[in-house]
């Protein structure tokens, strides 16, 4: 999957039909449920089946449609310092997570994402991996490897990746990054204040004696 930097990406297309056949099998458990009321109050068995079909039909219908709607909000962008996310229809919901936090990112894949093809990036934090919870996941990502590979580069050496997906840019080790001028002068100005404060003691010191 081609990613480029500072520019939003969304799941496969892949993802919409893996959505919408998701939520319709999810729509068998209260079919049954109701179909089994339906039998319970009902004579008549070809009755009680044709209410256990309508229920179905009218429940995967509305779930279709929400799958459908849901994938067109799913956005993923990564940055040089970070991760971010948005998803909803009712009820938006967006996220950031620094590559600073990041501990580990899995691959998940199921037998029904195998089949579309696709898989999911879990992203562990800090302050979620002790509970082996992902704070965020990037769903419907086909051919993930390269992807981790980008996170796990920024990851691991806190440099910038070029703009295409698994195109890194050398890093090299801390020592050699020069510091920037302006840290440089903080110190100079802190030492330099230190040394006023050991020379205003040394002259009380002087006095009391």
């Amino acid at each position: 999957m081609s990613v480029e930097i500072d520019v939003p990406f969304t799941p496969d297309p892949s993802f919409r039909s893996y959505l919408i056949v998701v939520t319709a099998l999810s729509m068998l458990v209260p079919v049954f449920f109701f179909g089994f009321m339906a039998v319970v109050m009902m004579e008549d068995g070809g009755v009680a089946l044709a209410v256990m079909a309508g229920i179905f039909l009218v429940l995967a219908l509305a779930g279709g449609i929400w799958a459908y709607l849901f994938y067109d909000t799913v956005r993923y962008l990564l940055t040089t310092t970070e991760m971010t996310w948005g998803r909803g229809i009712l009820w938006k919901q967006t996220g950031i997570v620094p590559y600073n936090r990041i501990t580990n990112v899995d691959i998940i894949q199921g037998p029904l994402m195998r089949l579309f093809g696709i898989s999911n990036l879990r992203i562990q934090t800090a302050g979620y991996s002790a509970n082996q919870l992902a704070e965020i996941k990037l769903q419907g990502i086909r051919d993930p490897e390269p992807l981790r590979g980008v996170i796990m580069d920024f990851v691991r050496s806190g440099y910038p990746v070029a703009a295409v997906t698994g195109a890194e840019m050398p890093a090299g080790p801390a020592s050699t990054v020069p510091l920037p001028s302006g840290g440089m002068a903080a110190d100079a100005a802190v030492l330099q204040e230190l040394r006023d404060i050991e020379a205003v003691l040394k002259r009380i010191e002087e006095k009391m004696q």
